[in-house]
């Protein structure tokens, strides 16, 4: 790649069930210039996420097809004609899956990072990122969860999953469980992350592991898979229990509309409650996040938990990789460093 071409990831077929790399097409460019109020980013790191799946399949605030596709990313700027930002500012911003983008300070979530000493860049696209945030806004503000409580949290090695974990201990969880897709990943959870707890779901039906490893129940679940774990988790529940629910990775391949669980009406019976969680919704919570989270970082007692993919031209394998479940923590792309 040189200087002056830029590359971005198009979307050319909407997929069919699981996506291929047949689906995207790599695109070059001239790299763009700056005008009145906008930067000119070179992206250094990229993250690809569940959420981009849905957004695929197109219909309102979808992908357009052959257009660059968005995504959060983190990059550094070149040029500027934004009164806001400056030459060699780093900044996060939405228009990732490509090399360059041009930004606007406060537009679509641009924003210049704080620059926190002793803070690795990965750490703005995984845990002081959109990951982060959500699970922060999930325990703090939807289940708000309280010291001394038991949390089960679904796709705990992901992105989201080792967040929620980290933040949990670190707001007093007494006990931790998470669910995962491999041995592997298991022993990750109990052997690196310090879960109390943790079981692959292709093992045996979730709701019979879940109960195994919590036989007394649990006060909180941090949904990102549905489907049959949701079950197992509202069974599981205590009374006046709480869910938040962050994704659906059951759902994103195909049938969107599931059979919901069977058995709902325990929400009713145990007096539950089951909100959504969209990030977008607690922009407001970014500084507190950092402010909480970047003692632990500095110390080393919560670490990044990300798996990057070296190379712009690895970006559609990595976003394929991370919905297999090839990754443990946040999938991210490094461009440049």
């Amino acid at each position: 790649m040189t200087t002056n071409t830029a590359h971005a990831v198009h979307q050319i077929a909407r997929p069919t069930g699981f996506p291929t790399a047949a689906d995207f097409t790599y695109v070059s460019s001239p790299v763009p210039r700056p005008g009145p109020g906008t930067a000119l980013v070179e992206n250094l790191l990229l993250s690809v996420d569940p959420y981009h799946r849905g957004m695929m399949d197109g219909g309102e605030g979808g992908f357009e097809l052959n257009t660059p596709l968005e995504g959060r990313s983190v990059g550094r700027v070149l040029a500027s004609r934004d009164p806001g930002l400056r030459a060699g500012d780093l900044v996060f911003h939405r228009a990732g899956w490509r090399t360059h983008a041009l930004v606007t300070l406060g537009v679509d979530g641009t924003r210049k990072l704080r620059g926190h000493d002793g803070v690795p860049l990965e750490a703005y696209l995984s845990i002081l990122g959109g990951t982060g945030l959500t699970a922060y806004a999930a325990l703090t503000r939807t289940a708000a969860l309280r010291s001394g409580e038991d949390l089960f949290v679904s796709a705990a090695a992901g992105g989201v999953g080792t967040a929620t974990g980290h933040i949990a201990r670190l707001l007093g969880a007494r006990r931790i469980i998470g669910s995962a897709g491999s041995a592997a990943k298991v022993r990750h959870l109990t052997g690196t992350l310090g879960f109390d707890a943790a079981f692959d779901y292709h093992d045996d039906p979730v709701g019979e592991q879940l109960a195994q490893a919590a036989p007394d129940g649990i006060d909180v679940y941090v949904d990102n898979v549905g489907g049959d774990h949701l079950e197992g988790a509202i069974d599981s529940l205590r009374e006046y229990g709480r869910v938040a629910w962050v994704g659906a990775i059951s759902t994103y391949h195909g049938d969107r509309s599931p059979a919901a669980p069977r058995n709902l009406f325990e929400v009713v019976h145990k007096s539950l409650r089951l909100e959504g969680v969209l990030v977008r919704n607690h922009t407001n919570l970014q500084d507190e996040l950092e402010d909480f989270l970047v003692p632990h970082l500095r110390s080393g007692r919560v670490g990044t938990d990300t798996t990057v993919v070296q190379g712009f031209e690895g970006t559609v394998e990595a976003f394929l990789g991370m919905l297999r479940g090839d990754n443990l923590g946040k999938m991210l792309v490094r461009i440049g460093a």
